[in-house]
């Protein structure tokens, strides 16, 4: 009987993972074989806990993949994910309260587009970012050619709420929609195409007793790859949302 046999390619691992920590840096973590000991096999980076990564996004086209990481400071550095060479930077504007100073706010959600607005991937990329307090933007990022704080095209905001936190985000995969969901805010569905809320879910009811207890959202993504209609989020009470919308299309 023939036998066989998996051979592991010689300098590729068989797992490898980016990990982030709040001192900034990026580290490699490899393991091989079944029982293998996942080890830190690279650091990029020089630790700094201004440079705490508050949030991170891979792009995993099949050429010139990206990793974004969205840093304490403002900064949203571009890195090569194979060797952490700098690609490209840029700074993300806070808003700025009536007396003129700026608000204390950080970047909570973070995505880098794969399809959608870039005409050279090798130049530029598509960013979506949204702050704590609901500041979203859609900008173009210059990469390779480029290191200083600049952006292809002028950037287009708006807010996904007036009160309250946003603390987690999701984009669906044909990059079209994108949930937001936080303290104080339920969840709610955007049109990135023309940056328009589409669905707000409802609050949920008071329990047996007639206690309500406040919206607090920490997490939520779609259920489905090929309908942007299912999706799910989690509370900080352990409590997960399953919910599926039904949107109204007028002729």
């Amino acid at each position: 009987m023939p036998r066989t046999s998996a051979v592991e390619c010689p300098g590729c691992a068989p797992l490898r993972a980016l990990t982030t920590d709040v001192l900034g840096l990026v580290k490699v973590v490899e393991a091989r074989g079944k029982t293998g000991i996942p080890k830190v096999v690279e650091t990029w980076g020089q630790p700094d806990a201004l440079s705490c990564v508050l949030a991170a996004s891979y792009s995993d086209r099949r050429t010139d993949p990206l990793l974004a990481v969205a840093r304490k400071n403002g900064l949203v550095e571009f890195l090569n994910p194979i060797n952490g060479e700098a690609l490209g930077i840029t700074k993300i504007d806070q808003p700025r309260s009536l007396d003129g100073s700026l608000y204390d706010d950080h970047v909570v959600g973070l995505h880098l587009f794969k399809t959608k607005g870039i005409d050279d991937p090798s130049r530029s990329v598509s960013l979506l970012t949204c702050l704590e307090r609901g500041n979203a933007c859609l900008r173009s990022i210059p990469i390779r050619d480029a290191l200083e704080n600049s952006s292809t095209a002028s950037p287009i905001t708006w807010n996904i709420c007036s009160s309250g936190k946003i603390i987690c985000s999701s984009v669906d995969k044909s990059e079209n929609y994108a949930l937001f969901g936080g303290k104080g805010n339920e969840l709610n569905m955007w049109d990135l195409g023309n940056c328009s809320k589409i669905w707000t879910a409802k609050s949920p009811p008071s329990n047996s007793l007639g206690i309500f207890s406040p919206t607090w959202f920490t997490a939520a993504t779609f259920l489905s790859e090929d309908d942007h209609r299912k999706v799910v989020a989690g509370t900080n009470n352990h409590q997960v949302w399953h919910h599926e919308i039904c949107l109204l299309v007028l002729f």
